[in-house]
């Protein structure tokens, strides 16, 4: 004859926490620090970079450019509230994050514009002119 168990919903859970408990610990981890996805592109007037920002605000994003490099960095901030739940895993990413792209040489640093809209920061870099010449050849001359 096989005994049943009568143990209260609490107690039959009690176990989940203990078990993922290094999943959580993890998590906290990735938490502290993540790299937002980046993609960059080229025409004729300009370069443009775009990062994927969901879940941070305009307020908590901070665009410069210092030494020929331009750096978004800034901070999401958790919003869940863990009153009456117990998280096994999270898969969201929370914390500080930073970016730095080296310009090119044609760009206009005073002129780079930032627009954020629907959790896309998208940074327009103006050219000012045709790159310069990346090598030439001298002539070695004899005599």
């Amino acid at each position: 004859m096989v005994e049943k168990s009568h143990t209260a919903a609490g107690e039959r859970a009690g176990w989940w926490p203990s078990l993922y408990e290094p999943l959580r610990g993890l998590g906290q981890r990735v938490a502290d620090f993540f790299a937002p996805s980046a993609e960059a592109a080229v025409t004729d007037a300009f370069y443009e970079i775009s990062l994927e920002l969901p879940g941070v605000t305009a307020k908590d994003i901070d665009v410069s450019v210092h030494d020929g490099s331009l750096t978004i960095k800034g901070e999401k901030r958790a919003q869940r509230q863990e009153q009456g739940r117990t998280y096994f895993f999270s898969e969201r990413e929370y914390g500080a994050f930073q970016r730095s792209f080296r310009l090119p040489a044609d760009v206009d640093p005073k002129s780079i514009s930032a627009d954020f809209n629907d959790g896309v920061l998208t940074v327009k870099i103006p050219k000012v002119g045709p790159p310069p010449n990346k090598a030439h050849k001298i002539a070695v001359r004899s005599g």
